[in-house]
C-alpha cells in the first residue's frame, strides 16, 4: 500500500525527536543492540558502494580508559591537533547567529553565566565522558580519500542517529574527540593512516537534566529551499 507523503509514520518521528543530547542515564546497551545499529547505519549510500567508515565502540572499562585520557589531556590545557578542518576559521552570518543561539541556549538552562570560563570548560569537558553514555563511539575514515567520501560518512552517521532513536536510544554526535587523535590511538586500534573524525554518545537521555531541554531552532524550508516548476503556492 502506497502511503501518503502526509503520513507521519515511525521515521518521521524518529527524525523529529532526535537530538544532541548530553546528559545520559547509566543503562547499558548490549553489544548486540550496538552491532544492529551498526549494521543499519552501514545501509546508507555511498559513491560507487565504497562504505568509508571505520568504528570503535568502548563500553565498560576500555570506555573509561579512553574517556579518562582524553579529559586529562584537555584540562591540562591540550587542545589537541586537528587532522582536519570542522569550522571556518572566522564565522559569519547567519552560522555565527545559529551557533550563538545553541550556545547562549545551553549555558542558559545549565545556569552557566556569561563570562564564566571554568564552568564553560567544565561543561565542555563532560563531551570526553561521552556525557555519562554507557557507550562512545569513535570514527575514522582512511586519511586518503576525498571529500565525497566524507560527504557519505554524513549519510552513515545521520542513518545510526535515526536507527537509535527508532529504539528508544538517544545519540550526541561529537566533534571534540577529533583534535585528540594522537590521545585516542594510545587507548584504540587506530592506524596511521585512519583520521578521527567525531565521536558519538549513545544510551538512554536522563529525562530530569536540563540540557536535555534545549530544541534548537531549524529554519522553515522557504529559507533553504528554492523549488521550481511544481504546482501550487510553494512552487514558482
Amino acid at each position: 500500500m502506497t502511503r501518503s507523503p502526509d503520513d507521519s509514520g515511525p521515521v518521521d518521528r524518529a527524525i523529529r525527536t532526535r537530538r544532541a543530547v548530553r546528559a545520559f542515564r547509566p543503562d547499558p546497551v548490549s553489544a548486540e543492540t550496538v552491532a544492529a545499529l551498526l549494521d543499519l547505519a552501514a545501509q546508507a549510500p555511498s559513491g560507487t558502494n565504497m562504505q568509508p567508515w571505520r568504528v570503535y565502540a568502548v563500553a565498560g572499562e576500555a570506555r573509561t580508559r579512553l574517556c579518562d585520557a582524553v579529559e586529562a589531556a584537555f584540562l591540562a590545557g591540550d587542545a589537541g591537533e586537528p587532522a582536519h578542518r570542522y569550522y571556518p576559521e572566522t564565522f559569519f552570518e547567519p552560522y555565527l547567529g545559529r551557533r550563538r543561539q545553541v550556545g547562549y541556549g545551553l549555558y542558559a538552562l545549565l545556569g552557566i553565566p556569561k563570562g564564566d570560563s571554568a564552568r564553560m570548560k567544565a561543561q565542555h569537558a563532560r563531551n570526553f565522558r561521552f556525557f555519562d553514555a554507557p557507550v562512545g563511539l569513535i570514527f575514522t575514515i582512511d586519511a586518503r580519500l576525498a571529500i565525497g567520501s566524507w560527504l557519505d560518512y554524513g549519510g552513515f552517521l545521520q542513518t545510526l542517529m535515526i536507527a537509535a532513536r527508532a529504539r528508544g536510544l538517544d545519540t550526541c554526535p561529537q566533534a571534540a574527540f577529533a583534535p585528540y587523535h594522537a590521545v585516542i590511538r594510545r587507548h584504540l586500534p587506530v592506524g596511521e593512516d585512519e583520521s578521527v573524525i567525531c565521536g558519538m554518545a549513545l544510551g538512554y537521555a536522563d529525562p530530569h537534566a536540563p540540557e536535555n531541554r534545549l530544541t534548537p531552532d531549524r529554519e522553515p524550508v522557504a529559507c533553504f529551499a528554492t523549488m521550481l516548476g511544481f504546482e501550487g503556492p510553494r512552487g514558482a
